[in-house]
């Protein structure tokens, strides 16, 4: 069973975003993902000082199942990324809401957040991929 922390925000494609303060952010795949992907091994991680919009594609995150793109929870700048997971991708398997986080960012609309999921209705849309 995946693990759904409560005081995160969930988007339809299983990215998570915590807010640090008012408008600063980390994010990252969730543990429903990592599980989906299986052994995961490369990591594209989005270029700091990027200016994304809500949805837009960031990174990609590539296993030995699949390839699957990761998408920007919210508009703003990227203020930094996990290098980490340059030589560590497998970290993303191991700790997907703590040393697996993939990018922060500078939160441009905070109003965006209620357009995101909490854990309840995240756990309600995985359901069916269970």
């Amino acid at each position: 069973m995946s693990n759904i922390p409560e005081d995160l925000k969930y988007t339809k494609d299983s990215e998570w975003i915590r807010m640090d303060d008012e408008f600063n952010a980390t994010c990252g795949i969730t543990d429903h993902a990592q599980e989906m992907l299986t052994d995961i091994v490369f990591v594209e991680l989005p270029e700091t000082g990027m200016e994304v919009a809500q949805g837009e594609q960031v990174g990609v995150v590539e296993s030995v199942k699949a390839v699957s793109n990761v998408y920007s929870p919210l508009s703003g700048r990227i203020a930094g990324v996990n290098q980490a997971l340059e030589n560590s991708p497998e970290l993303l398997n191991g700790d997907p809401y703590g040393e697996g986080w993939i990018f922060k960012i500078e939160v441009k609309s905070p109003g965006e957040l209620d357009s995101l999921m909490n854990a309840d209705a995240y756990a309600a849309h995985i359901e069916p991929e269970k």
